[in-house]
């Protein structure tokens, strides 16, 4: 599992034309920017009960989004208690979904 370093330039993950979440402290792993969680504005997540199992990084909990009474069902991912070898991005939001980051 490949994770690059800090970016240092600004992300935005924008969905249904808001910007959800914004930071320059993203990490990349598999071609994923993770945020920090002080990055999302929380007014847009609710916690769902999904979870799935990564075989490298562990159980992954997730985040509804919802913008202007549109919501989109399990939209954000992190891992709270990832494995050793994905300690780095304990924490961190990942998106998908349609969620444009970048």
């Amino acid at each position: 599992m490949a994770i690059a370093p800090k970016t240092g330039s600004l992300v935005q993950a924008v969905w249904n034309g808001v910007v959800v979440a914004e930071s320059d402290e993203t990490i990349v792993v598999e071609g994923n920017h993770y945020f920090p969680a002080n990055a999302l504005k929380k007014e847009f997540f609710q916690p769902s009960t999904t979870t799935t199992t990564c075989n490298a990084k562990g159980q992954a909990r997730y985040y509804h989004i919802e913008v202007e009474g549109k919501k989109n069902t399990d939209a954000a991912w992190f891992y709270a208690n990832p494995k050793e070898s994905a300690k780095r991005i304990a924490g961190y939001v990942a998106f998908w979904k349609g969620v444009k980051v970048g």
